[in-house]
Order: C-alpha cells, then structure tokens, then sequence
C-alpha cells in the first residue's frame, strides 16, 4: 500500500478516537473554534472525511488525465472563501446533517466506514483515477487521499482546541505530506519570499502565511 494511503488510515483512526473522547459529546451543542461552525457540525465535517471515501472509491473511473493537487485546489475557489461564502454555508450545512442523530451515531457510522476502508484502500489500483466529488475533474486516488489526509489533520486540531484536549499527535509520516502540500499552498497564496521569510527570518516575516 502507497505510504498516503497508510498515513490516511492512520490519520482517520486518530479522527475516530477523538470523536470518541467524551469531551465532544460534552461539548456537542456548543460554538466550535471556527467562526459559524457549532461542535456537533465541526465533528461532522471531520468525519466526512471518512464517510466521503467510499462513494468516491464506489463510483465509475473517470475518462481523461486527473489534475495535479494545486491544479485541484486553484480549480475549487474555496480557499480563501469568506465564511458566509455558498461553499462554506454548504459544508456546514453538510456537517450539521451528518451530527443529525448525536454523537454516538457518527461516532459508530465512522468507525464502521473507517474498518471498511482498510480493507478498500490496499486493494485499489496503484494508478487509480477518481472524480472529484461536486467537480468536474479528476485527481489520482493517492492525490484524493491527501486532500482528505490534510483535512483530517488540519480539523481534529479544530476539534481538539473546541473541546479543551490536546492535538492529537500523529507519526512524522502521516503530518509530513500535510505540511508539505500547506506550504505548497501558501507558497501559492503568497509567494516564495513570504513563505521563505516566516520560516526563516521573523524580522522580516509578514503578518500570515496561511495557505486556507
């Protein structure tokens, strides 16, 4: 199995587990860290990272050469969206929809997607193509995993800080490909100097590098 795959089911169990700390049912009805999400919704868009898979895994393989991941992301028009954006009302919308029926229920709903997944992922072609969902594009399935892998990293923090327990830490090689396509992306976003800079030199680091 390709070194993302493995570091996306890691990444996914750590999500599991903390779904399951008690602290996010404590805190299910409550403001997230992120403007405009609540805890319950915040959990669900962490666990759609998981629950999205195998529909995308399930469905045809698309015509035509995928994209590459920052072709991906220019394509999206999310990063960067304001909060009250079409595309950020969705994804909460999505959220909410998913933390419908309480904390116990995702919780079980991901951890059965998550050990169907491990029996998925190893078994897909080394070169498999898959659509975009909601694009009209297509990425390399290992490419579709990343994006997922950096929202599983990225949102647990999220979700760890709303509730008041620590980050999960992960193994070096499951967050090293997240921040190696952040900084690719903040390269983007604001160019080589500025990265360079904040990395580098804080007497002359702008305010943000953020790359979402």
């Amino acid at each position: 199995m390709s070194p993302i795959r493995t570091a996306y089911l890691t990444a996914a169990r750590s999500a599991v587990d903390l779904l399951a700390d008690p602290a996010v049912a404590a805190g299910w009805e409550e403001p997230s860290a992120l403007p405009a999400f609540g805890v319950s919704g915040l959990a669900g868009h962490l666990a759609s990272q998981v629950l999205g898979v195998p529909a995308v895994l399930a469905a045809p393989v698309p015509d035509g050469d995928p994209v590459g991941l920052l072709e991906h992301y220019a394509r999206g028009g999310w990063l960067g969206a304001p909060v009250d954006a079409t595309v950020n009302v969705a994804i909460r919308r999505a959220g909410d929809g998913l933390a419908a029926d309480g904390p116990a229920a995702l919780l079980d709903r991901c951890a059965a997607t998550l050990g169907e997944l491990a029996g998925a992922l190893p078994a897909q072609a080394p070169g498999r193509v898959v659509r975009v969902p909601r694009g009209s594009w297509s990425l390399t399935l290992d490419d579709y995993l990343a994006t997922r892998l950096m929202e599983l990293v990225v949102h647990a923090d999220d979700l760890a800080v709303s509730v008041g327990v620590p980050t999960p830490e992960l193994p070096a090689e499951t967050v090293e490909p997240v921040l190696t396509l952040l900084a690719r992306l903040a390269v983007r976003r604001h160019g080589q100097p500025a990265v360079l800079r904040a990395l580098s030199r804080a007497e002359r680091a702008p305010a943000s590098v953020a790359a979402l």
